[in-house]
């Protein structure tokens, strides 16, 4: 019974995650350059310290 319940919530959140990821916004875009922009540097990856420089500061 344990196990049904972690299967459960293991789709469960395995499902919200597809969800968000599907909602965030085209790397380069305006939206993701301002979402960048309201998000603490340090946050930041080194993959999306990049993007940012390429698509909003080079523009």
């Amino acid at each position: 019974m344990k196990t049904m319940k972690q299967l459960y919530i293991t789709i469960l959140l395995a499902t919200f995650m597809i969800t968000l990821t599907a909602c965030s916004a085209k790397v380069g875009s305006d939206e993701w350059c301002a979402n960048m922009k309201q998000k603490p540097s340090g946050d930041w990856s080194s993959n999306q310290a990049t993007d940012f420089a390429k698509h909003c500061l080079l523009r």
